[in-house]
C-alpha cells in the first residue's frame, strides 16, 4: 500500500509518498496547495492520505523541512532517507544515488556527473534523468548544472527561479570543511 502526505515548508507545501519499502516519491510545492496535492494524487492514483507518520518518514519530513528552511549544514540527514526506486530504470537509479552524493551547497555538471558515472557522453541523457527525479529535493536534482554559465533545466514549478531559490538557500547554510560558510556562484 502507498501512503501519502503533505506537509508545510518554507517555500510552500511539499508532498511525500511512500510504501513498505521506503519512500516511493516525492515533489516541490506547486503553485498552490491544491495543485501540489493534486500532483501527488495523479502520481499514486492507488494512494492513501494519512497524517500518521511512521518514524522514518517523519524524519524524511523534517529533513526536506530542515532543508528548505535553509537550516541543514550537511546531507547526511536526506542520505539517511531510503528511497524505494525499485519502479526505476538501472540507468536513472545511478544518475540519482550518484546525485545524492552532491555536497549541500555544491554542484556539478550533467556532464560532470555522466563522467562520474563512467559514461562521459551522457550528459543529455543525466539531464533526462535528473527532469524525471520523482525524489525532489531529498534527491537534489537541483544541485546538477549546465555546462559553462547555463543552469540547465528544472521541472518543478517557477522552473530555474526554483532552481536558483534552491541553491541560494543552500548557498547560505552550508559550510566547507573548515566551517567557513560556503558561496556559491552561478
Amino acid at each position: 500500500m502507498i501512503c501519502l502526505h503533505g506537509f508545510d515548508t518554507a517555500l510552500g507545501l511539499c508532498c511525500i509518498a511512500w510504501n513498505e519499502l521506503g519512500v516511493c516519491g516525492s515533489q516541490l510545492p506547486g503553485a498552490t496547495t491544491s495543485l501540489s496535492r493534486d500532483r501527488l494524487r495523479q502520481r499514486f492514483p492507488t494512494g492513501r492520505e494519512t497524517d500518521q507518520l511512521p518514524l522514518q518518514i517523519a524524519a524524511a519530513v523534517h529533513a526536506v523541512q530542515r532543508l528548505l528552511a535553509g537550516e541543514l549544514a550537511d546531507n547526511e540527514e536526506l542520505l539517511a532517507i531510503v528511497l524505494d526506486d525499485s519502479a526505476l530504470p538501472e540507468f536513472q537509479r545511478q544518475v540519482l544515488a550518484m546525485t545524492r552524493q552532491i555536497p549541500l551547497g555544491q554542484t556539478c555538471s550533467y556532464g560532470e556527473l555522466a563522467a562520474r558515472l563512467g559514461q562521459p557522453g551522457a550528459a543529455r541523457a543525466v539531464g533526462q534523468a535528473e527532469g524525471r527525479n520523482p525524489f525532489a529535493p531529498i534527491v537534489p536534482c537541483h544541485r546538477v548544472l549546465a555546462s559553462g554559465k547555463g543552469q540547465g533545466g528544472f521541472s518543478a514549478h517557477g522552473g530555474l527561479l526554483t532552481k536558483q531559490r534552491l541553491l541560494a538557500i543552500e548557498a547560505s547554510s552550508a559550510r566547507d570543511w573548515t566551517g567557513q560558510q560556503m558561496t556559491l556562484n552561478l
